[in-house]
């Protein structure tokens, strides 16, 4: 596994997301990206793309890519022979290959938009790992009314938390009355028992999407893995959610951002948290540097009184896991900046194993 997630062939990066998928109760669409794979050498300008991929496959998520244009053929109609498939009838299963072979060759040039930009894969469970990462920094000091920013926020569904209630391995926490309850499989000790409330709450994306625009949740929709149907409703939950009031969600380069928001003034008494999700592989090295000398330098600056923290909820690229980690910064001493692993994670927030740090 190790060396396909270091591979830059594009073969190799199919290959690991169909292994990633099986991994992740996703056997549909392990099947759907296997099938494009079965395709590859066709002729068409879309197959041609995938094997004549310029840039890194596996962090490009060149795989998802594809399986997103797929789906999005199914969602909208536009190919109704990929409906057996995609209800996972036992025969077009095992004909996916010519199923999708014959998709791609029908909507070659409608598909070969959808290899521009990387899957939006907006999910409100991650911010599941956001709320108990926020109870445990509010266990550890830090003062439990947040100012938070988060960078790749995509159509700003994790940026409307405070309006989401969690059940978190029994403890719950989060708003009174949600417009969607969180209850992911909780594996290990609880997290800490411990209320917070988000006083403000901003984020930005390079290609922000909009909620309650009908074309733009469609795409959103398309990048859903169609077994995992709560995450259908909960889109739906969140698209609700901002029809009645929008996320603060700005275009802008993630680093900038960053910097921009730590400029501000802080208020007293409240802390200010950096949050991210899945995001980080999409950066590059040099906005990865930059925000993290970004971050250090004001996490120097903070104070008891206004604390920094950093949570968050990556690949590792080594093992494969999904990892929620933490930095905080308050001026107290030695602990200051130290990440800390809470916990590994379902990539779509179907559960939590909490590591009781």
């Amino acid at each position: 596994m190790t060396d396909l997630m270091a591979s830059d062939d594009v073969r190799g990066a199919f290959a690991n997301q169909i292994a990633y998928c099986r991994a992740n109760e996703a056997p549909l669409t392990a099947r759907v990206v296997e099938a494009v794979l079965a395709n590859i050498d066709a002729p068409g300008a879309f197959v041609a793309a995938l094997r004549d991929w310029p840039g890194k496959p596996v962090a490009d998520a060149l795989p998802l890519r594809a399986a997103g244009a797929l789906h999005a053929l199914h969602l909208s109609g536009a190919e109704p022979t990929l409906a057996p498939l995609y209800a996972q009838d036992s025969a077009a299963f095992a004909d996916a290959e010519a199923l999708v072979g014959t998709a791609i060759a029908r909507h070659d040039a409608a598909l070969l938009p959808w290899l521009d930009g990387p899957p939006q894969t907006n999910e409100a469970g991650r911010s599941a790992s956001y709320a108990a990462a926020l109870a445990w920094l509010v266990a550890h000091g830090l003062s439990p009314r947040f100012e938070g920013i988060e960078i790749g926020s995509s159509a700003g569904i994790n940026l409307m938390m405070d309006r989401y209630r969690y059940v978190l391995g029994g403890v719950a926490m989060g708003a009174a009355e949600p417009a969607m309850t969180i209850e992911p499989a909780w594996r290990g000790p609880p997290p800490p028992h411990a209320s917070w409330t988000i006083e403000t709450m901003r984020g930005c994306d390079v290609e922000p999407l909009d909620l309650t625009d009908a074309g733009q949740l469609m795409r959103l929709r398309a990048y859903v893995w169609p077994e995992h149907r709560v995450r259908f409703e909960r889109l739906e939950r969140a698209a609700q959610a901002a029809r009645e009031r929008a996320p603060d969600l700005v275009r802008a380069d993630a680093a900038e951002f960053v910097a921009e928001a730590l400029a501000r003034p802080q208020a007293a008494g409240t802390t200010r948290v950096l949050m991210h999700s899945i995001v980080w592989q999409y950066l590059g090295a040099e906005r990865q540097a930059a925000i993290t000398e970004t971050m250090e330098a004001a996490g120097g600056a903070a104070t008891p009184d206004r604390p920094l923290a950093w949570i968050a909820l990556e690949t590792n690229r080594a093992t494969f896991q999904h990892e929620l980690t933490v930095r905080h910064w308050s001026g107290r001493g030695r602990e200051d900046g130290a990440p800390v692993m809470l916990a590994h994670a379902h990539a779509h927030g179907a559960w939590v194993e909490w590591l009781g740090a």
